[in-house]
């Protein structure tokens, strides 16, 4: 095991097993990673079974949330203290979860040459400008449906401490009342978010709406809220001011595209609210511009080609996921094959909630699958079944999600819905001048 520090001030590990088989794991953490602390513990069970696997774990992370650019610079100074410090990996394969996720999936466009495959795990595939543009979306229907007069700030958040706070405050004051909970459904629909909060539980019946809704609540208030009015000032500061924008979003078509229109639909007939107002209202509000010199930020940091450049990248998305959102997907999936890279893609998914709630057993099986691709130059049967029993068969330990719980092998057909507002290579304005002036 080596620890040490980069010229960023990361802090690195990394960890060679006694029987290494020569392919070394590049981990992106996703989570802000303060200095001194390492980036993973071989004592976690997921990194615990990766070694056992004879893989080598080199990983680092940066110092904030966001932290894409600090990340894609440690990287390529990683590699090469593995090279010097253990000997030069037969095969390197990009890894990472959520804002890991998209890390690694960035990794392939900004270093292809150095990997050889990647595993972005429920990343934000979307791009940096889509799910900014997303999660400011359903701020401001929060805010406009709910609380319109309050100071609640939407971008150039002032005190993320004291925002927070307040959009706490609202939130629990709307799921108080039947009119603010399918308030409430109609801004997570805005998003796309799945109304299946709980991994250990089956996902809520088609026509439950209200339990969907007590899900999705918890979404808001376990992490959502959080990173809409308080973690977005760290991004705002990273980029230089706000790179996000609404002008020209049609919520009224947002909502009949949802995957919860009918929730939406049937809560607001429960209640008596009138739903076709509050669209109205949405469409009256003053819309946000975002700042063209932060959008070009997150451009850089990153929104995808869809250029795999030679490289294959298999993604693994639970279908409850309502932080991370399946749709980022459909997002990643269009541009690679508009790029022509399709055959080098495949998507996995998982019929469970939460947010990269997979086993080590489950994580084991992909990476064996990505391996395989590597060495035949083609991809092995990915069906679900089959899937299920490779995971079935590992060792009963392994059936632990990151969250501390076991689970079954869950692997499943699906089909992500399309993400509502794409922003990747095709939508950069080539002149220079910021966003488009719609949505």
């Amino acid at each position: 095991m080596h620890e040490g520090t980069l010229a960023t001030g990361s802090t690195f590990l990394l960890h060679v097993p006694a029987h290494w088989n020569g392919i070394l794991l590049l981990y992106s953490r996703g989570l802000p990673l303060p200095l001194g602390e390492a980036p993973w513990s071989a004592d976690e069970p997921l990194f615990a079974g990766l070694l056992a696997e004879r893989y080598a774990i080199a990983g680092t992370g940066g110092t904030g949330f966001w932290p894409l650019e600090e990340t894609f610079a440690n990287q390529s100074e990683l590699l090469d203290r593995f090279s010097h410090l253990v000997e030069p990996p037969k095969e390197t394969i990009a890894w990472g979860f959520s804002i890991g996720g998209i890390t690694t999936a960035g990794l392939v466009q900004v270093m292809p040459d150095r990997l050889s495959a990647a595993l972005p795990l429920c990343g934000n595939l979307a791009g940096a400008v889509g799910v900014h543009n997303r999660e400011l979306d359903i701020a401001f229907a929060f805010k406009t449906l709910l609380a319109p007069d309050s100071p609640l700030d939407l971008v150039n958040i002032s005190s993320p401490e004291r925002n927070l706070e307040l959009a706490t405050s609202i939130l629990e004051e709307a799921q108080r009342s039947e009119e603010g909970r399918a308030r409430l459904a109609l801004s997570a629909a805005i998003g796309n978010i799945p109304g299946w909060y709980d991994p250990a539980a089956a996902e809520p019946a088609v026509d439950d709406f209200t339990e969907q809704q007590e899900q999705q609540f918890r979404w808001y208030d376990e992490v959502g809220i959080l990173v809409f009015f308080a973690l977005r000032a760290q991004v705002e500061r990273r980029a230089g001011g706000n790179p996000s924008w609404n002008v020209g979003v049609d919520y009224q078509a947002r909502l009949a595209s949802s995957i919860n229109s009918e929730q939406v639909q049937g809560l607001y007939r429960t209640v008596g609210l009138e739903l076709e107002a509050d669209l109205a209202a949405l469409g009256r509000a003053h819309r946000i511009e975002a700042e063209p010199d932060a959008v070009r930020y997150l451009e850089q940091h990153i929104v995808f080609s869809g250029k795999l450049q030679g490289r294959p990248v298999l993604t693994l998305h639970t279908c409850g996921d309502g932080l991370v959102t399946p749709d980022n997907e459909q997002a990643y999936a269009d541009v690679v094959h508009w790029a022509g890279g399709g055959h080098l893609l495949r998507q996995l998914y998982l019929r469970r909630g939460g947010h990269c709630t997979h086993t080590t057993a489950e994580v084991i099986i992909a990476l064996r699958a990505l391996v395989d691709r590597i060495g035949l130059d083609r991809w092995p049967d990915l069906d679900p079944d089959q899937l299920n029993a490779a995971t079935s068969a590992l060792a009963p330990e392994l059936m632990v999600s990151r969250n501390g719980e076991m689970a079954a092998p869950a692997y499943c057909s699906f089909v992500p819905p399309v993400f509502p507002r794409p922003y990747d290579v095709r939508s950069v304005n080539i002149a220079g001048n910021g966003p488009p002036a719609g949505g």
